[in-house]
């Protein structure tokens, strides 16, 4: 995600848009898909990359190659984050908290709403806002059983669920252990009062799934750099973002967590990126900070952030499935391939610093967009790279952008931002070998009809986040819905199928950069398959369990467990055999 500066929302990447109809391929929901030979987008071939410009998904209420098994608005609150599945139960965040903010304008002085207010005492009625428990024994009939409080989920420093978002979720599933990620939610983007990271504090909660409907708090803890300290002399507090659980395939008892701080700062002390031990979390143990790194150093003219546009971080990140090997989402900097088997072979948890660890030198990255500092609006778009996941079996990387729209940023909307299909089998010399966008993020959609104000500033049709099996690549592409990319030959990606649902009639809280222009779809989490239906999360209009239908079916219909954000369940078996 992109810092701004000059906003209190910090670290986003998105783009704001508007869907229109796009062909006739659509089928409405509930009907059969059509066949994918009539979805699959026309392409074209630069002197790098071949370009698939698809036409499906950016029109809510079609379908082609998914079928809809369940879902669950889940009060039709809104504001919906990341969701994680444990036996039969799926838990499901919040990006917003539980106060009755409408959001803030102005960062002092007299409150200036984001939204327009839902109660005559001029506030908004946050809804549910907790950790939602779904039971999904009967995928047709998913069922709020449960809630995780947000008094107990996200308390703020004066114990109050007030400023706080419970944003990321993973389950350590053979420890029952439920991983939570809050930290501070915008005023400007999330409906959430003004505040700061010391009122509104971040840290990582540990809860025990013994009784799956009622999680019980084991632990809060709160990540720090090993090697700097704050101006109190004691180690920095560090500001998380995205986290990666990955479980020893040799070694069932441990588990690492990869966790992104996103940091314009030069320091090779001040981590992009921290691995820490989680194995004796559920014993009562606190997290081992076991490997640090940061590469801003080695940008040219990074000293200077505003060369990079404050751009220049650690986004996210996704271990291969043996844990070896690491691909960083380096937002402007692109994609960046580290060495962390070192890492994986020191079970005694010794200090690593992975700062001299990358395979690919700086000057030898994937390039693209428009440059180091970027001001948008031209069809090459700005470089802001968000998710980087290995596709199993293969030499092959996929790389998401992320864009919101204008209302986040002057250089956001149009193109908005796609996937890139990047060879890394010789690391210090990655190759972006195929591209695919939907046809809003191409240059006939710019001033089109469908490209009015409102989606400009109000909607995203960027790409978000991926799941891959090693022919397909299931992504929640906001306002494009749930596309299903064919990347069996990565340098030719296809449409294999896309998922846009009938909206919501109305909701008791909109995403203030995502749901308030014309399409009201906003898929967003990365999708998670499980025994053969994928389970996904609409900020908006909360749970969708889908069928997939097009080609290779087989593929995802064999898979017990897979998601893009962990090496559970069968990762390592598709990293090794390509699913065979």
């Amino acid at each position: 995600m992109k810092k701004n500066p000059a906003s209190e929302h910090g670290l986003l990447n998105l783009r704001v848009l508007f869907a229109l109809a796009l062909c006739s391929v659509g089928a409405t929901l509930g009907a059969l898909s059509f066949a994918s030979s009539n979805s699959t987008g026309s392409s074209t071939t630069t002197a790098t990359a071949t370009i698939t410009v698809a036409p499906g998904g950016g029109t809510p209420g079609t379908s082609s190659n998914f079928l809809l098994v369940g879902q669950a608005p889940l009060f039709n609150r809104g504001m919906n984050a990341a969701l994680t599945i444990f036996d039969h139960f799926v838990y499901i965040g919040n990006r917003s908290d539980g106060s009755n903010s409408c959001g803030d304008l102005n960062g002092s002085g007299p409150v200036a709403p984001v939204l327009t207010p839902t109660n005559p005492d001029g506030t908004c009625t946050h809804v549910r806002p907790g950790i939602q428990i779904v039971d999904i024994n009967d995928p047709s009939n998913p069922t709020v059983v449960g809630e995780v409080p947000a008094s107990v989920a996200v308390p703020n420093a004066a114990g109050q669920p007030v400023g706080v978002t419970s944003r990321e979720l993973r389950v350590w599933p053979q420890k029952k252990l439920l991983i939570e990620m809050a930290f501070r939610c915008s005023r400007f983007i999330h409906d959430c009062p003004r505040g700061n990271d010391t009122t509104f504090p971040f840290y990582l909660k540990f809860f025990s799934l013994n009784d799956p409907v009622h999680p019980q708090l084991i632990s809060t803890f709160v990540p720090t750099a090993s090697r700097l300290n704050g101006p109190d002399g004691q180690p920095l507090k560090i500001k998380p973002h995205e986290m990666y659980l990955w479980v020893d395939p040799n070694n069932a008892n441990r588990a690492l967590l990869w966790v992104s701080f996103p940091t314009v700062s030069v320091d090779p002390n001040r981590p992009n990126l921290e691995i820490l031990d989680i194995s004796k979390v559920p014993s009562g143990g606190t997290p081992v900070d076991i490997a640090e790194g940061n590469w801003n150093q080695f940008f040219p003219g990074a000293n200077n952030p505003a060369n990079y546009d404050f751009d220049l971080a650690v986004h996210s990140m996704a271990p291969t499935a043996d844990g070896t090997t690491t691909y960083l989402a380096y937002l402007r900097g692109g994609m960046l391939v580290l060495d962390t088997s070192a890492v994986v072979d020191d079970t005694d948890d010794h200090f690593i610093s992975l700062n001299d660890k990358l395979l690919t030198p700086i000057a030898n990255r994937p390039n693209w967009g428009a440059g180091n500092t970027c001001a948008g609006h031209t069809a090459l778009g700005c470089s802001e790279s968000h998710s980087s996941i290995p596709i199993p079996g293969s030499h092959f990387e996929l790389n998401v952008d992320e864009v919101y729209g204008t209302f986040t940023d002057p250089s956001f909307g149009w193109p908005w931002a796609w996937v890139r299909l990047i060879d890394v089998e010789d690391p210090a010399q990655p190759t972006i070998v195929g591209e695919y966008k939907l046809f809003q993020n191409s240059q006939a959609f710019q001033g089109s009809a469908g490209d009015d104000a409102a989606t400009e500033q109000f909607t995203s049709y960027g790409s978000h986040n991926p799941t891959a099996t090693p022919d397909l690549d299931f992504n929640a592409w906001h306002s494009g819905g749930l596309q299903a990319i064919d990347i069996s030959n990565p340098a030719s990606p296809l449409q294999a199928g896309w998922f846009s649902p009938q909206p919501l009639a109305s909701v008791a809280l909109e995403d203030p950069a995502l749901s308030r222009g014309p399409n009201k779809v906003v898929m967003w989490s990365y999708p998670i398959i499980k025994d053969g239906l994928i389970y996904v999360i609409d900020i908006r209009n909360g749970l969708y369990i889908l069928r997939y239908t097009g080609p290779h079916a087989d593929e995802v219909q064999q898979i017990k467990f897979l998601e893009g954000n962990s090496n559970l369940g069968n990762a390592l078996r598709l990293a090794e055999d390509n699913g065979s």
